[in-house]
């Protein structure tokens, strides 16, 4: 049993960086708005406001060796699991060297050793993806659990019903967090699933689910948590879902048309996640304004030294997108790329080495 103050048995300090996470992954993503407004972002950029406790929560309940597949509203998870501010901002300002040397962006990227992995695309598809993940854990007899994010639209789809349906089964070490934000990019929830709660699928499965309110950090560390010792214990997949609402559309260029009057502005004064969270310091746990201060400073140091080396980063070359595509690249500059190899008709003509990476392909 938690001691009292201790939501969990987390220490203060524990608690305190809660706060840090959230704040920072709010701050960075703000400072990629103002880099967007400035075209320094390439490509679309994706926000988390207002989802940003379920995130850093969810994430802060896994042990070092675990493994979580974000979506692109989980920037706060992959920052708990050690992701940089200075990397997410090469990666989406598409620098030579930020993690994948500007061949993807925002956050599609992976570092096993830190213990996330890339996320794709269309949406539920990492949820068999992570099963199989998890089925390595169990078959090689590892301690370790995996966690994936799914969004309410995202259950609604095959790979989502299939990659569970299997975990099930093969009692997989998962957590399969159910992130309902009231959105399926356009889609109101009510419009996409008849299902009141999307714990009520857990049924189908056989499999425990739970469901906790996603704006409050300690309940979605809590729920979380449980479902995380319940895993590492042989006890299989369990489905957790979290409430929260996504006070941006699905990516800055959405004007959220489809939102009704006076909705986000309601959610932002009653339940803004790291205002509660505040208050929370603040009042219960009996934290000092100076503390959130600190953190507060913190935060914005890092973040505007993080900006500051991203922008002294240069773009790419050309050929560096040849790099890692082959497992043994032939060299820098392959001679099939030059003018005068192009040119060269007769066989006779060609420079020494064609004919090996022609015939030969990486000899």
């Amino acid at each position: 049993m938690a001691a009292a103050g201790h939501p969990s048995g987390l220490s203060r300090e524990r608690q305190l960086e809660l706060y840090y996470w959230m704040r920072l992954t709010r701050t960075l993503e703000e400072r990629l708005v103002a880099l967007y407004r400035q075209t320094k972002v390439v490509g679309g950029l994706f926000r988390s406001l207002g989802q940003e406790a379920d995130a850093v929560g969810s994430a802060f309940a896994l042990e070092r060796r675990d493994i979580l597949s974000p979506l692109i509203r989980n920037l706060g998870s992959m920052l708990v699991k050690g992701a940089t501010p200075v990397e997410i901002l090469k990666q989406y300002m598409a620098k030579a060297d930020s993690p994948t040397r500007g061949r993807e962006l925002n956050i599609h990227f992976g570092d096993t050793e830190r213990g996330f992995i890339g996320q794709i695309s269309p949406l539920g598809d990492m949820v068999p993806v992570m099963a199989g993940v998890t089925l390595s854990f169990r078959m090689r007899g590892e301690d370790r659990v995996g966690l994936v994010y799914v969004g309410d639209g995202a259950t609604s789809t095959g790979a989502f019903h299939e990659g569970i349906n299997f975990a099930a089964v093969q009692r997989c070490p998962l957590v399969v967090v159910v992130e309902n934000n009231g959105y399926a990019y356009s889609t109101p929830t009510s419009k996409q699933t008849l299902a009141k709660q999307f714990i009520d699928k857990a049924i189908g499965y056989g499999i425990p689910g739970e469901r906790a309110d996603g704006n409050d950090v300690i309940a979605s560390y809590e729920v979380t948590r449980r479902a995380v010792d319940r895993a590492r214990a042989g006890g299989g997949v369990s489905l957790v879902e979290l409430v929260t609402y996504r006070r941006k559309g699905h990516a800055e260029h959405d004007n959220q048309s489809y939102v009704p009057d006076g909705e986000i502005e309601r959610w932002e004064k009653d339940n803004d996640p790291i205002t509660r969270y505040i208050d929370r310091l603040q009042g219960e746990l009996k934290f000092k304004v100076a503390d959130v201060e600190q953190v507060d400073a913190r935060v914005r140091a890092e973040v505007d030294a993080a900006t500051d080396e991203a922008e002294r980063s240069g773009p790419p070359e050309a050929l560096d997108a040849l790099v890692g595509i082959y497992a043994d690249p032939p060299r820098e500059q392959p001679l099939w790329y030059r003018q005068d190899v192009a040119s060269a008709v007769d066989a006779h003509e060609r420079p020494e080495g064609w004919g090996t990476w022609q015939e030969g392909g990486r000899k």
